[in-house]
């Protein structure tokens, strides 16, 4: 008969308020019921105590992390799901429109009361975009990263990390008034991670987004959600700030408790020595009864203090440490790439971007092995052992398996005696390695996957996305441990601090080509701006390929460093100026928009519609707000611009 392990009681007394513009960032370790609160919060499931209010009529939109892979049906119209209801209202006005025109060919005039519904109909279809409500279909799958010719696809021949797009799609053109966020960027490639966050900047309602991309979370939230050990603690202060106050705050909790603990002890000392002395017994009751009272101060072990993992040294390997040559590969019709070189040299640290389909993940597998190209060479160097951790690595494991048994299975016999142990650095620890691997959630499947992949020693490791279902704590150690590990290492991965803490090389996979840059992510989006950046023209170089120190004379030089200086200063001034017209352009816009928003109402009032003095003045105004709206985002258009070139300028400047 099998082990029964106890239930586990996931949170308790949890009081979250999202208020419209928020941003919250909920986080917390795998395992402590993050997606199982969105899902309470969305009703989907119920909780055991307490519950969920909203106001009428709002509107809470979860981002489902599940879809029918099987659908016959296109993206455009899967994503057109979530403008249904635009549909029902464009119907609507076309029956209303039909049963005037009727009224009219038998020269009746349009009752009050159809032409009041008539109004009202015509201003929820043009409130809600009604009209534009195609363009912006296809604006926000472009902005997903589908191409024209992918919208027009069926469902079924999508993986399911662009299925999970097409659900962010059906939930950003709904609009609800709350947006519930599982991982949103999970799925995304970095240029539609940065489309999204601009997205969500524009968005007007509340948002809570579970994330382990801490350059995500850095950006978008404004308030942090911590849930662990059973509760939640909510900072009222963004990413950066959070992580001091939480540091501070434990801090001050474990001078407390150190405090506490002498108190207790001193009294402890009292009442053991003066117990049985008859003069000090009233004494020694208070102290008792004090203690009984007394709040003790529990501290929950640090979460980050309980991993401690170190990737096992390996062998030396060659100087060279992987060559392709001339490859070649394609699938069916479709050619990824038509002859690439690339070499990777032993302690190189190579993070490859690139969007989504380029062919990223099929270069990493033909580099581990366990692709073949069509054509060319792959040559591994001398004494190289890999180690290739695969995007879609938590479906092999075995859902039967425990989690010591998913280890073993992949053990030689010399390692038995450690499994446990290695395990423990991947915060498996007790009764936890006799889960089933069915019952873990992504984020303990990803780090059974790593400790499967790192049980034995690699001189290189070919990762690809390795932070995916992490928690930001197992993505921290998971980067500290590589920073610390002495091989060579190819990486996939959309989480940007990651990429910048461990990259000396960026590969670009774009279009069947590969480019390099030195450096980390930044520097690569630096030297991607500086190539945008318009010409400065000629320099003189001198005859070694270096720019000629005798190409100006001196008084020259500093006369064009004042110059500098001088157009610095004025491109700050000119900035500061830009970024407060900015500012107060997107409050008019808001102002004008709420404007025309209620005038729209009224016109579907039926006091207003009945009189036609009314209905030409409200009309009038509504217009009038629309024009000023629509100049309101020209100008804000322009002030845009503005500020793209002048940080163009500045980036062009420091290169």
């Amino acid at each position: 008969m099998g082990r029964t392990l106890p239930v586990r009681r996931l949170f308790g007394g949890v009081n979250l308020e999202v208020r419209a513009g928020d941003r919250i960032g909920l986080v917390g370790p795998n395992g402590a019921g993050k997606t199982t609160l969105l899902r309470i919060a969305a009703g989907l499931d119920a909780a055991d105590e307490g519950q969920v209010s909203q106001p009428r009529g709002s509107r809470v939109g979860l981002l489902r992390q599940e879809i029918d892979p099987r659908g016959e049906h296109s993206v455009r119209e899967e994503a057109s799901v979530a403008l249904a209801h635009l549909d029902a209202l464009e119907a609507e006005l076309r029956s209303l429109e039909a049963e005037m025109e009727r009224g009219g060919r038998a020269g009746e005039s349009p009752s009050d009361e159809l032409a009041s519904r008539y109004d009202r109909a015509h201003a929820a279809f043009e409130l809600g975009g009604g009209f534009e409500r195609g363009a912006r279909v296809n604006r926000v799958l472009a902005g997903l990263g589908f191409d024209e010719a992918d919208r027009d696809r069926p469902l079924r021949t999508f993986s399911g990390g662009w299925l999970m797009r097409v659900e962010l799609a059906k939930l950003l053109l709904a609009q609800p008034d709350v947006l519930l966020l599982d991982e949103p960027t999970n799925h995304l490639d970095l240029p539609s991670i940065e489309w999204f966050e601009e997205t969500l900047r524009e968005f007007r309602g509340g948002v809570v987004a579970i994330s382990h991309d801490r350059t995500f979370l850095r950006g978008f939230a404004t308030r942090v959600a911590e849930l662990s050990h059973g509760r939640v603690d909510v900072y009222e202060m963004g990413w950066d700030r959070y992580q001091r106050e939480r540091a501070l705050r434990r801090e001050q909790l474990l001078a407390s408790k150190k405090n506490q603990d002498q108190h207790i002890a001193q009294t402890e000392r009292f009442i053991e020595r003066f117990r049985y002395k008859a003069k000090k017994a009233r004494q020694v009751q208070s102290r008792v009864k004090a203690l009984e009272k007394l709040e003790r101060i529990e501290i929950e072990p640090d979460r980050t203090a309980r991993m401690r993992l170190r990737i096992a040294p390996a062998a030396r390997a060659g100087e060279v440490v992987m060559r392709l040559s001339d490859l070649h590969k394609r699938y069916a019709e479709t050619v990824v790439y038509r002859g690439v070189d690339l070499e990777i040299r032993r302690g190189d640290r190579v993070a490859m971007v690139g969007p989504n389909g380029a062919g990223k993940s099929t270069l990493l597998r033909i580099v581990a092995g366990v692709l073949e190209p069509d054509a060319g060479e792959r040559r591994p160097g001398h004494n190289v052992g890999i180690a290739f951790y695969a995007q879609h690595q938590l479906e092999v494991l075995n859902p039967d398996r425990t989690v010591l048994e998913e280890l073993a299975a992949v053990a030689h016999t010399d390692d038995v005696p450690r499994l446990r142990g290695h395990l423990g650095a991947f915060l498996f620890s007790g009764d936890d390695v006799e889960k089933k691997v069915s019952v873990l959630s992504g984020g303990e499947k990803a780090r059974l996957a790593l400790a499967r992949m790192l049980l034995r020693p690699a001189n290189f490791l070919v990762l690809d996305e390795p932070t995916n279902h992490l928690d930001v704590d197992a993505c921290e150690v998971l980067e500290r441990a590589l920073s610390d590990y002495d091989g060579t290492l190819a990486v996939i991965s959309h989480d940007r601090a990651f990429i910048d803490a461990l990259a000396t090389r960026v590969v670009e996979v774009r279009a069947g080509a590969l480019r390099e840059f030195p450096g980390n992510y930044s520097q690569y989006l630096q030297a991607q701006a500086a190539a945008a950046a318009p010409d400065p023209g000629p320099r003189t170089v001198s005859g070694h390929g270096e720019p000629s120190a005798a190409a100006a004379p001196a008084p020259q030089e500093k006369r064009a460093r004042m110059e500098e200086r001088r157009q610095t200063r004025d491109r700050q001034r000119a900035r500061t100026r830009a970024e407060r017209r900015l500012a107060a352009v997107e409050a008019e816009i808001l102002e004008g928009e709420t404007a025309f928003e209620k005038l729209g109402w009224q016109l579907g009032d039926p006091e207003v519609a009945r009189d036609a003095d009314a209905a030409r003045r409200v009309g009038a105004e509504r217009d009038a707000a629309r024009e000023r709206v629509d100049t309101l985002y020209k100008e804000w258009e322009r002030l845009a611009a503005e500020l793209a070139s002048l940080d163009a300028a500045d980036g062009h400047e420091r290169e």
